[in-house]
């Protein structure tokens, strides 16, 4: 989620502008790479939180993709960059389809530049704390058939609403437009309780207004009636990893990873 705006300002950071930098992208402006070189410079090793939640969105939506689901809603998808849901998911499924959704115009130019050729994914504009209008929008109902199972993907999104602006209630939103069998993934800022967690979302609530760093405890909550499937809600760096060859040992986690959490849940 992003600034509300139909035109793409240069002079005001953005959340999907900011990740892409991060990401070792290239669509942001100065001025979003002034706020990512604070993370890097000041708060060294916290990109990994960027890094990681990418990571763990693509091996969510590759199980998904395995597991038999094709269809796929990425809400506050952010900027293309590589390894995108579709592409994730069309390499297990060609026949996967994904609508993107975002509230930055400049992720709606790119994402539509990109997938102009492809008739099994659709990008449009609009804020993930209207969910009916993304619901009724044409694109996805054209796109999103809402009687068979959909992945419903909230990566890194729901730290940036704030209590008030009820993400529970978001999530149950689309829960209950989804039928049996269908899939719910969440990656979240976890609550550290510590000076790291502090100092970043005083810079997130001083450069965008928002952000909302929540318990384990709380962000399962969010989940609502869905049943959680294993490991649970958990550091996205333990969160089903890519098994390692040879021999292993146990890495304890830095602090920076574990900032931020990852869970998925299915609709009985």
């Amino acid at each position: 989620m992003t600034d509300s705006s139909n035109v793409i300002d240069q002079s005001k950071p953005s959340i999907a502008r900011v990740y892409d930098y991060l990401l070792g992208g290239k669509d942001y402006y100065p001025v979003d790479q002034e706020i990512g070189d604070h993370f890097k410079n000041n708060l060294p090793g916290s990109v990994v939180i960027a890094t990681s939640n990418r990571q763990v969105l693509v091996r969510a939506v590759s199980e998904l993709a395995q597991a038999g689901l094709r269809q796929f809603i990425d809400l506050g998808s952010g900027l293309p960059t590589a390894d995108n849901v579709h592409q994730v998911a069309q390499r297990h499924a060609p026949d996967a389809k994904v609508a993107y959704v975002d509230n930055d115009p400049i992720v709606l130019a790119h994402g539509r530049a990109l997938l102009a050729s492809d008739e099994r994914t659709a990008v449009i504009q609009a804020d993930v704390r209207e969910p009916k209008t993304i619901r009724e929008h044409p694109d996805v109902t054209g796109l999103i058939d809402f009687d068979q199972p959909v992945a419903v993907i909230f990566s890194a999104i729901l730290h940036h609403l704030n209590d008030d602006e009820d993400p529970a209630d978001v999530v149950r939103f689309w829960s209950d437009q989804i039928p049996s069998g269908s899939a719910v993934f969440i990656s979240h800022f976890r609550s550290g309780h510590n000076a790291e967690t502090a100092a970043v979302e005083a810079k997130l609530q001083a450069t965008f207004g928002r952000g909302r760093w929540r318990t384990d405890e709380e962000i399962a909550a969010l989940f609502g009636d869905l049943e959680i499937l294993e490991p649970g809600v958990v550091p996205v760096s333990q969160w089903r990893p890519e098994p390692v060859k040879g021999p292993t040992s146990v890495r304890e986690l830095t602090v920076w990873e574990q900032l931020i959490v990852a869970g998925l849940a299915r609709k009985p």
